[in-house]
């Protein structure tokens, strides 16, 4: 195997630590180039000592400048406007990790630096996959979904002449599939974060105990996919065990599974059909045999009716909105500023408002006009949020 050239954009988050900890156990074939964080200095100091990578990016200002003084021997860059000074061919992957909207812009503009990007960053996917797409094209970078779900069908639909007739996601459920609906308003931050199977930060945790983090996945599904959403289905799944579904239209359906650890997926990205191996466990029977899949009721998370907002055939600026509102929301209940059941219910309010709705038919042109947006949606979001409490 040639030693392959890596950048881990968010190298200090929870996928590129991953990331770093599968390329740690084979460092005679990767050559690290590029590390980047916001602001955590102590963990990618670490980082540094092991990987010793040419360049790293550290975006806060402040950390920027404090770190750069300690640091003369390497060379660290303030934003992500530095690709042309770090790359002057080609690497052959990027892992695209950075969560929120800081991760879009920095996503888009290493396609032409790499010959193949994974990418981890939902927001990329559902609000710019057009943009994220023309760029691809136009450079002839691959792709890979980073998603275990999505990355799973992926891998269930390489090199498959066969048409897909629908995709199952499964969906673990978070802590409170089981909990009536009614018995979810005083629920606190620090259950909802309680993922019963995955280890994630919190907004992701939230997202999946309001199950909005599966009508992003649907979302995606349809965008890398090109299929439409109304043959996407999502199955709850509290084992985790299956990851994705495809039924072909030739009547065969193929299944995929693995163990609830995002290097699975992760480390298929890094070495892409070569030969390697992973430390995993055997075959868990006992799962299989009880694999326990059932539809997700809507009654119990209601989010996943805004999917009918949404046009498959077209990348619309609405899916920006279905973002940002979400993350304000989840920034709101994580400060205790709104219920638990105030998020879907507030969700589903703004992505009706006209003013957004209306929206569904405009394509994203270009990203500061993704950006513009989702600083408006948040600030509209949190006033209608306050307005509504003081009235309370």
């Amino acid at each position: 195997m040639t030693k392959k050239n890596i950048a881990i954009l968010g190298s200090t988050g929870s996928i590129g630590k991953q990331t770093l900890e599968v390329i740690k156990n084979d460092k005679n074939n990767f050559n690290v180039i590029l590390l980047s964080t916001n602001s955590n200095i102590k963990e990618i100091s670490k980082q540094i000592k092991i990987f010793r990578p040419r360049s790293i990016i550290i975006s806060n200002k402040k950390k920027f400048t404090f770190f750069k003084k300690k640091n003369k021997k390497i060379k660290i860059f303030n934003d992500y406007s530095c690709f042309e000074k770090i790359f002057s061919k080609k690497v052959d992957y990027v892992m695209s990790s950075i969560t929120g909207f800081n991760g879009l812009q920095p996503t888009i503009e290493i396609i032409k630096h790499t010959k193949l990007l994974a990418i981890a960053n939902k927001e990329s996917i559902i609000c710019g996959w057009n943009l994220i797409q023309s760029e691809l094209k136009k450079n002839k970078t691959k792709f890979i979904p980073v998603d275990s779900e999505h990355f799973s069908i992926w891998k269930l639909t390489e090199n498959n002449n066969h048409e897909i007739d629908k995709i199952f996601i499964t969906a673990s459920g978070g802590p409170f599939l089981n909990k009536k609906r009614r018995n979810l308003m005083n629920i606190k931050p620090k259950h909802a974060i309680k993922h019963p199977k995955w280890k994630m930060g919190k907004k992701i945790s939230i997202d999946s105990a309001t199950m909005v983090n599966k009508l992003f996945e649907l979302i995606e599904a349809n965008k890398i996919f090109n299929i439409d959403i109304k043959n996407i289905k999502i199955l709850s799944h509290p084992n985790s065990y299956v990851h994705a579904i495809v039924k072909f239209k030739n009547g065969l359906t193929k299944i995929l599974i693995h163990d609830t650890n995002m290097k699975i997926p992760i480390f298929n990205t890094l070495y892409n059909n070569q030969t390697a191996k992973i430390k995993s466990n055997d075959l868990d029977i006992k799962k299989l045999n009880d694999l326990n899949l059932n539809y997700i009721s809507l009654k119990q998370f209601p989010s996943l009716r805004l999917i009918n907002l949404f046009n498959y055939k077209k990348n619309s600026l609405l899916e920006t909105v279905l973002v940002s509102a979400n993350d304000e929301l989840v920034d709101l209940f994580l400060k205790k500023k709104i219920n638990f059941l105030d998020i879907s219910t507030n969700l589903i309010s703004i992505l009706n408002l006209k003013e957004f709705k209306k929206l569904r038919s405009k394509k994203p042109n270009n990203l500061a006009q993704i950006m513009h947006l989702n600083r408006y949606v948040r600030l509209k979001t949190r006033t209608l949020c306050v307005r509504s409490n003081s009235n309370a």
